[in-house]
């Protein structure tokens, strides 16, 4: 059930598998186009740090709402190891700035759903209204709170 009617692009499909599969990039930026489809608006180089998927998520301005999917890497320590492993996991990002119009916020919010359902195998959904919640540390902690200890 889609409550906003919003569809996604084969765009945003592919670009995700690129990501997931063949390690190609590092993220990618979607945007509503028309108030009808999810697509592709930036894609992001596979050594592309954080920032600069933060800097491209607020490209649009203050006023607009995205949607982001970031490949995240981390260390992760197992409790009574001293190995350190390397994670990997793929991050879905509704940006709504509390600055967005409230229709815009709206549409977004009603079409992210869309956007899950068409993007299988993300291990997290975050929600940030600001950079306090889409920062690396804030996400990084919200990922690593699904590891097991």
């Amino acid at each position: 059930m889609q409550a906003s009617g919003v569809t996604v692009s084969d765009a945003c499909k592919t670009t995700y598998e690129e990501i997931k599969k063949d390690k190609k990039h590092r993220y990618v930026v979607f945007y509503i186009k028309d108030e009808k489809q999810i697509d592709v608006e930036v894609i992001g180089d596979r050594n592309a740090a954080y920032e600069q998927f933060l800097d491209d998520l607020q490209k649009g301005g203050v006023g607009e709402c995205r949607y982001g999917l970031f490949d995240f890497e981390y260390t992760h320590q197992c409790q009574g190891t001293s190995e350190a492993s390397k994670k990997q996991k793929l991050f879905l990002m509704s940006w709504c700035p509390d600055t967005a119009k409230v229709k815009k916020k709206m549409l977004y919010s009603s079409s992210f759903d869309a956007l899950k359902k068409s993007l299988v195998g993300v291990q997290k959904y975050i929600q940030a209204t600001d950079l306090s919640e889409a920062s690396e540390e804030a996400v990084e902690e919200k990922l690593r709170a699904t590891d097991r200890q």
